[in-house]
């Protein structure tokens, strides 16, 4: 997978503008179980990174990866900031400049277990990983783009029924059941937005 400048900052701009767009449905599910803040928050987050353009986009593939995770967690508050932050960071650390599809698979796993590591969790808690773990299963099974946009979206789903065990949400206890998460819902915006952009490349 080999982007050039003008296909790293279209992934920038496909990434901000899924979460931007999508910002109040955000903040509607957080405020059925949890502060009520992440659609802000990612919002705030996201419109930093955009403001880093264009020279974000000169950057490296690794190199902006790892700016945008900086920016994440300096600028998104409450959990969602350091864990979407450091999953960006250590996509970032873990991939080379033209990575192929065994690297992505790997630094994905790698992303994940540090996303893990921060927040404590594990995938079944409701929380992002829900989505993270399913779609990277599909990534390493050989799915294409549309198959990792569909498992994204139906992870995502997956969450409602689910009692949350970590994270705000679990102080409500059975109350948390029936609510789609949040994290979960923006980390499917996210991946959904990078394979639409990326598809070509996801798939060979």
């Amino acid at each position: 997978m080999s982007l050039d400048r003008v296909a790293r900052e279209r992934l920038v701009r496909a990434l901000a503008g899924a979460v931007i767009e999508h910002a109040d449905e955000l903040t509607s599910l957080d405020q059925a179980i949890g502060d009520g803040d992440h659609g802000l928050n990612m919002k705030r987050g996201f419109e930093a990174v955009l403001a880093t353009l264009p020279g974000l986009a000169d950057k490296s593939l690794p190199e902006m990866l790892k700016a945008i995770g900086m920016t994440l967690v300096m600028k998104v508050g409450g959990a969602s900031g350091p864990l979407v932050g450091t999953f960006f960071m250590e996509l970032g650390k873990a991939l080379p400049e033209q990575p192929s599809r065994p690297d992505l698979v790997t630094a994905t796993e790698k992303a994940i277990e540090a996303v893990k590591a921060r927040g404590r969790s594990e995938a079944g808690q409701k929380t992002l990983l829900d989505v993270l773990v399913p779609v990277h299963a599909v990534l390493a099974e050989g799915g294409d783009a549309k198959a990792i946009a569909a498992e994204a979206v139906q992870a995502a789903d997956r969450t409602t029924p689910m009692q949350a065990i970590r994270g705000r949400a679990s102080f409500l206890g059975e109350r948390s059941i029936g609510h789609m998460d949040p994290g979960s819902r923006s980390a499917s915006l996210l991946i959904g937005a990078a394979v639409e952009t990326l598809k070509f490349e996801v798939n060979t």
